[in-house]
């Protein structure tokens, strides 16, 4: 495993920003575990990752809650927005296609990824983002792959 890298935005606009470099600098087969309590800004940095990628606007991504899965086509490469919340395990998400959209073709983005941690490929990009103010948020990095730490390499220095 690598350092944890760790970045401090001040609003959503910032959080956006950091998921358009995510993005930019994804491939085939990326994984984002994203973590973070309600309202912390997961579904803000998917709405930059669908940017970075041109897949979509962040005003056309919304929460995959109630649907689990939204695909978003458009772009370089797919990106697939999960959302583990109403999930109970690893089995939810394979019924749903888990296996085939994590580390598939796209670029897949998962919420609430500590719900089902053991359906995560072994390679993928754990993002920790914690509440520090009104609009404020500190959001820790770390790759748990060589592909992850390609990719977290390319966004810091974006």
């Amino acid at each position: 495993m690598s350092a944890v890298w760790t970045i401090e935005s001040a609003g959503d606009d910032e959080t956006i920003a950091l998921g358009r470099r995510i993005g930019r600098a994804a491939g085939p087969g990326d994984v984002v575990a994203m973590v973070g309590e309600l309202g912390s800004g997961k579904t803000r940095l998917a709405k930059g990752m669908a940017e970075g990628l041109g897949a979509a606007a962040a005003h056309d991504v919304a929460s995959p809650t109630f649907v689990l899965c939204r695909e978003y086509t458009d772009g370089r490469i797919p990106f697939y927005h999960l959302d583990a919340y109403r999930l109970r395990g690893a089995a939810d998400l394979e019924a749903i296609g888990g296996d085939d959209i994590l580390g598939g073709d796209g670029l897949a983005a998962l919420e609430w990824a500590d719900r089902t941690p053991e359906a995560l490929p072994s390679d993928h990009l754990a993002v920790r983002i914690e509440v520090t103010g009104e609009h404020t948020r500190r959001l820790s990095f770390e790759a748990r792959g060589p592909g992850s730490q390609r990719l977290l390499d390319q966004v810091r220095t974006a």
